[in-house]
């Protein structure tokens, strides 16, 4: 028996207006995470001179630029695996830097790589080292857990392994800034070249640059702060291959990009402790125009808020539709689900390699705090990376030797924990004046404030830190590190430090 037309109609009728109520049936937005390493505020369009960075610069220009954004650890695998689940790496027992690679470790029940949960929402998920043929990323894990399954979906390194029948999740890893390790012989050469040195343009030279004042005024660190700069251009333009190819396919205005830093700089102060240059890092997010903007972004508008890396986790995954997983300590920032802004930024730097140093920090909107729990020297303890790579901590050490330092790099070397730091980092961006002993009202009340900031989220969250590595987890990490890097005369009692 056939239905009667208007019962036909009507049945059309329901069935369209369920599919245009259904959330779903829209495309979602795909999602490009364009990953730098290693660096802050050093792009053209955050007032950085003597950087070409014109891809990002535009990304900034057609987007919403964050200025407050901290990594949850100085250093990049406690970092990302902080920001690849959502969840403090302190709170999930991923805190020391390279743990957990061969022991069976899990992640805690309900805690979830982000690209898992993508991928279950049918995202394509890829992790992309390759575009017509340039390498364009490392294809960089470098996570505190490795017994989830695959991260990524399978064979999706390169740019034509994205589909266009769903959306996808794709994540490039730049190659810049870092020095060119990973061949493991180290140790063998006279300099540690830095990741495409050779062919960086020198838009930064040694005698233009201005080094920060915490460092003496001397040729290599004029040397060394140039590579670093033009690090920093090179990797725009390795991201520029990814940029064009984007938009040469016709996906621009349908990807939301996403571009952040890892850690801080890649200079001794920098990566690895819990100082601003170290934690501070670069947001820009550039939404697609076919798609309804988000409450909050918006060609060229300037951000302040402050933001943890974890909050990009949980607001990416609201750019994809998904809810707010109920155990994330990462908040959304922008779109209709936007929760209350941040106060406080929390940091935590546990054993790096085979350095042992228990620091935490918090940032707000104005000052800066820090404290070191560890005792004996805190940036002149030895790791074996640094010594090998960065030249400036043999210049420091050199000149420490014979008496020839002055102002901040002396008190840098002589500094030792344990200890409390706070800074006003609007008067003092570089933080070298220490204002935890001060008796200015102010400087007593961001103290008290900061302190009992910390405390709270340290207990709150359930800060591993205090429960110390066992030694027999800490020894290989000394042998693989002399091994890759040498052990400086210095510490071997052939020099006096």
């Amino acid at each position: 028996m056939r239905a009667p037309p208007f019962l036909l109609v009507l049945v059309v009728l329901v069935a369209t207006g369920l599919r245009a109520a259904d959330p779903g049936a829209a495309r979602r937005p795909n999602i490009l995470w364009l990953i730098g390493e290693n660096l802050s505020h050093d792009l053209g369009s955050y007032g950085a001179r003597h950087v070409h960075t014109p891809h990002l610069d535009r990304l900034a220009a057609e987007g919403t630029r964050y200025t407050r954004v901290f990594a949850t650890n100085p250093a990049c695998a406690p970092s990302r695996s902080a920001f690849f689940t959502g969840m403090y790496q302190t709170s999930t027992d991923t805190h020391p830097m390279r743990s957990h690679r061969s022991d069976g470790f899990r992640l805690p029940s309900g805690v979830i790589p982000a690209t898992h949960r993508l991928r279950d929402a049918g995202y394509f998920t890829a992790n992309l080292k390759t575009v017509d043929g340039h390498r364009v990323g490392t294809g960089k894990l470098d996570l505190n857990f490795v017994n989830e399954g695959p991260i990524y979906h399978e064979n999706s390194d390169d740019w034509s392994s994205l589909p266009r029948d769903r959306p996808f999740f794709a994540v490039v890893n730049a190659e810049e800034s870092e020095y060119d390790i990973y061949d493991r012989k180290s140790a063998e050469k006279p300099r540690v070249e830095w990741v495409g040195e050779r062919e960086h343009v020198r838009h930064a030279t040694p005698a233009a640059v201005t080094p920060p004042p915490y460092y003496p005024d001397h040729p290599v660190v004029r040397e060394e702060w140039a590579r670093y700069l033009n690090s920093v251009s090179g990797m725009d333009a390795r991201f520029g291959r990814v940029l064009d190819r984007l938009r040469a396919d016709g996906l621009e205005e349908d990807t939301v990009i996403v571009f952040f830093g890892d850690n801080g700089q890649l200079e001794p102060r920098g990566i690895h402790w819990c100082y601003d240059n170290g934690l501070r890092v670069p947001l820009i997010i550039r939404w697609p125009r076919r798609h309804p903007a988000p409450a909050g972004l918006a060609p060229g508008r300037v951000d302040d808020q402050i933001l943890s890396l974890i909050d990009v986790t949980a607001t990416t995954l609201a750019f994809a539709g998904l809810p707010k997983p109920p155990l994330f300590h990462g908040r959304v920032f922008a779109g209709a689900h936007a929760e209350a802004p941040r106060r406080f930024a929390f940091a935590a730097r546990d054993r790096i390699d085979e350095t042992v140093q228990r620091i935490r920090s918090v940032h707000e909107e104005r000052y800066h705090y820090i404290r070191t729990f560890t005792s004996g020297p805190t940036f002149a303890s030895l790791n074996r990376y640094k010594e090998k790579c960065f030249p400036i901590m043999g210049v420091m050490r050199d000149l420490h030797a014979r008496g020839e330092l002055r102002g901040p790099p002396l008190e840098l070397m002589q500094r030792t924990g344990p200890l409390e730091e706070l800074y006003d980092t609007v008067v003092d961006p570089h933080e070298i004046r220490n204002l935890a002993g001060s008796r200015d009202p102010a400087h007593v009340a961001a103290l008290g404030r900061l302190r009992a900031a910390l405390d709270t989220w340290m207990v709150e969250t359930g800060d591993r830190g205090a429960i110390p590595e066992p030694p027999e987890v800490v020894a290989p990490f000394t042998a693989e590190m002399h091994q890759w890097f040498g052990t400086p005369a210095w510490y071997r009692g052939e020099v006096r430090p």
